[in-house]
């Protein structure tokens, strides 16, 4: 089971050009055809950012993924005294999975009135993995607010561990009828939650992310690129091609406990020039095992 994860900066490349066909080509080529494709920063409505002429994004998307569902998750749903359209911008998850769930969550946002700011959204689907089901999720942490990026860290801790407690502990199903509200569905223990942190290793919200606040002290999430490579640094994903700035390390996949034995590859492009971001793509084993699980 392929994943990619990609911040495409309203699809806008190092060459100032907005293109969502040359993007999404690029990542279905370069991650052979991922069964998700987590994207941040995806535009509807916004003509006042470099190169965007305000065009539906999302619309774009899904003509340019066929044979892919597409779910959209606006961190900003807004209207603006004279303009005449509706301004969305937010994550995106693009699946040929069947999906069970759509469970898009509002991060926290506390006020930092030190810095600019804008609210921030998790996107998740549960999916039909070859194991059974599993939560994905598609992110974009606070930039400017280290207080607005810790609260949104500890957030992502509480909807991994609250979601593992219910697939442990399922709901009875009572006398309702199977098709209301309350009817059986899937509760799956394990997540891979993809995106840009805007935190590098060292930031105070990837040591909540990553910290032992688990089970026995154990992490919540896994860095998968340290599963698979415990003796290298990842490599910067953020400003790799830009002249005069430092890069960063800031785009990560993270795993749950019961997923760490699968992940068998983590990948970054660092050629592309088709975004301020570079993509990264994860690999999980399918072929044996069963992901936790319940229904209820």
């Amino acid at each position: 089971m392929r994943l990619l994860s990609w911040n495409v900066q309203w699809f806008c490349g190092m060459d100032g050009r907005v293109d969502v066909a040359r993007v999404l080509a690029h990542a279905l080529a370069w991650g052979q055809q991922p069964d998700v494709i987590a994207l941040q920063e995806v535009a509807q409505g916004y003509p006042g950012l470099a190169g965007h002429d305000g065009a539906d994004q999302v619309a774009q998307v899904r003509a340019a993924l066929p044979g892919y569902e597409v779910f959209y998750a606006p961190a900003l749903d807004e209207w603006h005294p004279g303009l005449a359209q509706r301004q969305r911008f937010g994550n995106l998850i693009a699946t040929r999975l069947p999906v069970w769930r759509v469970q898009h969550v509002a991060l926290p946002y506390p006020a930092d009135p030190s810095v600019p700011s804008m609210p921030r959204v998790l996107a998740a689907l549960t999916v039909q993995a070859p194991w059974g089901p599993l939560r994905v999720g598609s992110t974009h942490l606070a930039y400017y607010s280290l207080r607005q990026r810790m609260a949104q860290a500890r957030a992502l801790l509480a909807w991994q561990q609250e979601a593992a407690e219910v697939a442990a502990h399922p709901p009875i199903l009572g006398e309702e009828r199977a098709d209301t509200p309350f009817q059986t569905r899937p509760h799956a223990a394990d997540a891979v939650l993809m995106g840009d942190f805007n935190a590098a290793p060292d930031d105070p919200a990837y040591g909540i992310l990553t910290g032992g606040a688990g089970p026995a002290g154990q992490p919540v999430w896994w860095d998968a690129w340290r599963l698979c490579q415990p003796e290298t640094a990842q490599p910067p994903t953020f400003r790799v091609h830009e002249a005069g700035v430092h890069p960063v390390t800031c785009d990560y996949a993270f795993v749950s406990a019961g997923l760490r034995a699968r992940v068998m590859r983590v990948q970054i492009d660092a050629a592309t020039l088709w975004s301020d971001h570079q993509p990264l793509l994860v690999e999980l084993r399918g072929a044996d095992g069963i992901a936790g699980h319940a229904y209820g």
